[in-house]
């Protein structure tokens, strides 16, 4: 570890054990809040994949017209539907299918429905002879240019069963307002060098970073991948479309149900003893930074309580004092330097100079650097004298 992360890490130690670990206490109790939250979406949609029905795209028609009977809503039926992927212009019945709608990959040459080219920049960083302004990007961010460019191209394409021919029977795959990872194949995934170029040499040296490589790679959906359909089935013009459902955490995936119901049902369970645990590690935590200041206050309270009753103690001797001075007359030459009023009745230590009235020599002595009025060397009490 660089000293550099060293510095952060130690930076953010200090702000995650602020008041007693309370901050931390904080970040583990939201986190937990999370966990259960993502648990109770996870535990939803294990429920209704579970009890969604998993159908062949044969008997899509048929569910939808018992559907339909049954007088359901007609917004469509969440089902689990398994077949081979293959372009829309392959039954779309008119000219157009002379000329196949398929996309086909620049670098292998491989068809399919959907495209993605990813071309991400690998930057090397060499702290220059002024390798001070790294630092500074490294505490405020990394960098503000972007790293990574993506480019995705679909066409129409449909779910069919078995890769029969002619296509009597499919359901058309509706990718609108989806967001749902699709189940890509890599086709082609190359590291390319970039050139040094003057400009280059001029960002090594202020300790900028520079591109030193391109990865460019590209998926595809190719022609024929089993895969499962999993979302809201509904009949357009007669038709079986589905549409992705936003609750569910599945749209277009290599698994079949078994296997969705598997993986959901262990995400739901590393999420609640996750949530468990994080939770009760913040509640800890928590307390004890709660006891801890609560303790502290309790003896600030305390300490509060004891100045206020050792000053008034203070009082009632310098008023006792004063009431038993002011019986008679002082002289001028036993008069207090500092009121005037009371009889000298306090050395100074360690200078004893007797100068000052009680009172007036706890005045002294309260101050943040106690002198004494006459010499001004600094004193660290005073001695009450009783004279004969």
């Amino acid at each position: 570890m660089s000293s550099r992360e060293q510095a952060a890490a130690a930076i953010l130690a200090q702000v995650a054990l602020a008041a007693d670990g309370a901050v931390l206490g904080l970040a583990l109790a939201y986190i937990a809040v999370r966990s259960f939250l993502k648990f109770a979406s996870t535990s939803s949609a294990l429920r209704k994949i579970d009890d969604a029905p998993s159908v062949r795209v044969s008997d899509l028609r048929s569910l939808l017209s018992s559907s339909t009977d049954e007088a359901e809503p007609s917004d469509g039926k969440l089902v689990i539907v398994r077949g081979n992927v293959d372009m829309k212009s392959a039954v779309d019945g008119n000219w157009k299918s002379l000329r196949p709608n398929v996309l086909v990959s620049h670098e292998s040459g491989e068809k399919g429905v959907v495209l993605q080219r990813t071309q991400t920049y690998i930057y090397n960083e060499w702290r220059g002879f002024f390798g001070w302004t790294s630092d500074l990007r490294a505490v405020f961010g990394r960098s503000w240019k972007e790293q990574e460019s993506t480019s995705l191209r679909t066409v129409p394409f449909i779910l069919v069963e078995n890769g029969q021919w002619p296509q009597s029977d499919y359901v058309i795959i509706n990718l609108v307002g989806s967001r749902h990872p699709l189940p890509l194949t890599t086709v082609y995934h190359q590291l390319q060098p970039i050139n040094a170029s003057p400009y280059t040499f001029l960002q090594a040296l202020f300790g900028h970073e520079y591109p030193v490589g391109l990865l460019d790679e590209e998926k595809i959906l190719p022609l024929g991948k089993d895969i499962s359909a999993v979302g809201i089935c509904s009949s357009n013009n007669g038709i079986p479309e589905i549409k992705s459902c936003k609750d569910l955490p599945y749209f277009l995936s290599d698994m079949t149900k078994d296997q969705m119901v598997v993986d959901l049902a262990f995400r739901a369970k590393i999420l609640f003893w996750s949530g468990i645990v994080l939770g009760s590690v913040s509640v800890g935590i928590l307390g004890y930074a709660v006891l801890r200041n609560w303790n502290r206050w309790k003896a600030w309270r305390q300490y509060r309580r004891f100045q206020r009753s050792s000053r008034d103690a203070s009082d009632d001797v310098d008023a006792q004092v004063t009431a038993d001075e002011e019986a008679g007359d002082v002289p001028d030459g036993e008069l207090c330097v500092i009121c005037l009023l009371r009889r000298r009745r306090s050395a100074f230590v360690p200078c004893g100079h007797l100068v000052c009235c009680q009172r007036c020599a706890l005045s002294v002595e309260r101050e943040l650097t106690p002198k004494c009025p006459v010499c001004r060397q600094t004193i660290r009490n005073s001695v009450r004298i009783y004279g004969s």
